[in-house]
């Protein structure tokens, strides 16, 4: 995904947005419901239906120097001329989210008093109230039960984990919180997911009764209308986790300052 267009007359901003990813960042996924269980969906050989929907695993940076490794010809960031020090020590340009809130700032969506609040009421959170060490969001494992399967001796146990969703004023647009187990290292790791069913989805020909055309992109559109999608999930990510909140006090800080 990357931004297709910055309408400073408008205060628009078009993210393309990749229909035939099979991994990554962007999926087409397929549910009943907001609260189902998505599964892949196989947009070249499945015609698009009103059960389709778009899971971004939305980020907020990206590391100085990395670009694309898809062969776009488009440098990952708009903004080069911003970076901040993330909190595993590497130096980062603004990207996706931190992008928009720059640009929605710029265009006076978003003023300055707004940003030092956020700034502020995220830096107030205290550690037990982030998420990935809230009482409410911990992965749950019940005691062994044994039990028989095919005549083999099991011990069962059940293992919960915990998933938040967060709906916007639209509610079919949220923010869907996923916490797992890291891989690497002792903890759990909340996962944010910006989902919204792909009729929000701007192209060239109506989606829904066809297959995606070969590496096709479609457009979403982030405008004054729903600008403060970008504000929430700001926040959100700063709730998450320690490492979330000082990047996003960091990104906060070096827009606050540029402006």
């Amino acid at each position: 995904m990357y931004i297709e267009k910055i309408d400073e007359i408008n205060k628009e901003i078009v993210v393309a947005i990749p229909l035939t990813t099979t991994n990554g960042k962007i999926r087409v996924k397929q549910r009943d419901n907001i609260y189902g269980y998505g599964l892949p969906f196989a947009s070249r050989s499945k015609e698009f239906n009103l059960n389709n929907y778009i899971e971004w695993q939305i980020g907020y940076d990206i590391e100085v120097g990395k670009e694309f490794s898809d062969k776009i010809e488009q440098s990952l960031t708009t903004i080069k001329d911003i970076s901040f020090l993330a909190y595993n020590g590497k130096n980062k340009y603004l990207y996706e989210l931190s992008e928009y809130l720059f640009y929605f700032t710029k265009f006076g969506i978003f003023k300055i008093e707004e940003l030092r609040d956020l700034k502020e009421e995220i830096s107030s959170i205290d550690k037990v109230n982030l998420i990935d060490n809230h009482p409410h969001c911990q992965i749950k494992r019940t005691h062994p039960k044994e039990d028989s399967i095919n005549r083999l001796n099991f011990e069962v146990l059940k293992i919960e984990y915990p998933q938040l969703i967060h709906k916007f004023e639209d509610f079919e647009i949220i923010a869907e919180i996923t916490i797992r187990e890291k891989q690497r290292a002792v903890g759990v790791q909340p996962m944010l997911y910006f989902c919204f069913p792909i009729t929000k989805l701007e192209s060239s020909e109506v989606l829904v009764g066809r297959i995606a055309n070969k590496k096709e992109f479609a457009y979403f559109t982030f405008n004054k209308n729903n600008a403060f999608i970008v504000l929430e999930m700001i926040k959100i990510f700063g709730m998450l986790s320690k490492s979330h909140q000082h990047d996003i006090i960091e990104i906060l800080n070096s827009i606050i300052k540029y402006f």
